[in-house]
């Protein structure tokens, strides 16, 4: 059974940092490719940062460049999102994903088969 688990959200004040963390289980997660998305109250699913499993090559979401760093950690099954100089606008349910996209398509939800339960990042000014 695949479980994807994520922890490390909560609030924080516009311009501080937080780090996700998403535990996979029931998967190879050496060979997978990782996603972070994230959706605010009344908006869609919007990507955030992909990482694949060859060379670790990553994908961000251009308005995000510079502040969003995705990393793995192969040993611990685990994927990570460092968010810093956070705004207003960065509050949102965080999920993770697991999937085997391409990079051209590792923006898209439909191309990840697995999605854990979401961790909520509030930011206040």
């Amino acid at each position: 059974q695949v479980q994807l688990v994520e922890s490390g959200g909560g609030l924080v004040q516009a311009g501080g940092s937080l780090t996700l963390s998403c535990t996979v289980s029931g998967r190879t997660f050496a060979t997978d490719t990782m996603g972070w998305f994230r959706q605010a109250p009344g908006k869609e699913r919007e990507f955030v940062a992909a990482i694949f499993s060859i060379g670790g090559r990553t994908s961000y979401a251009d308005s995000l460049k510079g502040r969003f760093t995705i990393s793995r950690d192969n040993a611990k099954n685990v994927v990570y999102l460092q968010m810093s100089s956070l705004k207003p606008e960065d509050t949102a349910v965080y999920y993770c994903a697991v999937g085997s996209p391409t990079y051209s398509s590792s923006h898209l939800p439909r191309k990840y088969d697995y999605w854990g339960q979401g961790t909520q990042v509030t930011v206040s000014s």
